[in-house]
């Protein structure tokens, strides 16, 4: 079945609804999903709804976008809840120099507090990376964060620095931007990257795929991202399922 490695199903979005779509995912194809934290609260709701129900899972961390809001005083809340046993991994966590704040030094200050804390508490990392390719990269090789295992989620740079996280040890993470058709970057990646180094990710509600695209986005939409990988791979959609089932179970420890 397929494995939704990144979403945010408690993101308000999904107030309406959440209940009765997220009961909906088995009949639909869809066994296992990973929810992601993005501040501290967040986390705290990703894990409550991972509890709610057995096919989900979650992780915990804070964006960059967010790392303002860390300080010695609450950090230890991530560890705290990193020790909940639905709990598989440290993320979303990172840079993101699209937005001006917060500054870079305090997003790299809180990127490397929660890449020790991943080592420390022996989890894999979620890595959140937009219009900073070079020091995330930097960041992951200095700090030897392969050995933790992760994926670096909504992969947006180009098949070259692709390649260079996935010789550190991540996998690449894969969603509806697959299917835009101004996704030739992504469509480059995916042909490059072997497939046993890709898993299958929505980033929900956002980024939904054609023919879709623009909508709230869900784990219902991932057939669409399997039907562009098949194409692109030359392997059947039931085989690209399989796959990245395998890789994300092998990814969060979720044998």
């Amino acid at each position: 079945m397929i494995f939704d490695t990144h979403a945010h199903y408690d993101d308000e979005q999904f107030d309406i609804d959440r209940d009765s779509l997220l009961l909906s995912m088995k009949e639909n194809g869809i066994g296992t999903i990973v929810n992601i934290g993005a501040n501290l609260r967040s986390s705290q709701t990703t894990l409550e709804l991972a509890h709610k129900y057995d096919f989900v899972y979650g992780a915990v961390g804070v964006h960059p976008s967010d790392s303002a809001e860390l300080s010695d005083d609450n950090f230890d809340q991530i560890r705290q809840m990193s020790s909940d046993p639905k709990c598989v991994a440290i993320g979303e966590i990172g840079l993101d120099y699209y937005w001006p704040e917060p500054d870079h030094e305090t997003q790299k200050k809180w990127f490397v507090r929660q890449l020790d804390l991943a080592r420390e508490v022996g989890l894999p990392v979620v890595i959140h990376s937009r219009d900073a390719a070079a020091d995330t990269v930097d960041i992951l090789r200095d700090n030897k964060a392969g050995e933790l295992g992760g994926v670096v989620h909504c992969f947006s740079y180009s098949k070259e620095v692709a390649a260079e996280c996935v010789k550190m040890g991540f996998y690449i993470g894969v969603g509806g931007v697959l299917t835009f058709k101004n996704g030739k970057k992504m469509k480059e990646v995916v042909s490059e990257i072997p497939i046993e180094r890709i898993i299958l990710e929505t980033d929900c509600p956002y980024l939904a795929p054609e023919p879709n695209r623009g909508k709230r986005n869900s784990s219902l939409n991932l057939p669409y991202v399997v039907t562009a990988m098949a194409q692109i791979k030359g392997i059947s959609e039931e085989e690209v399922i399989e796959i990245t089932e395998r890789n994300a179970r092998e990814m969060y420890r979720l044998k």
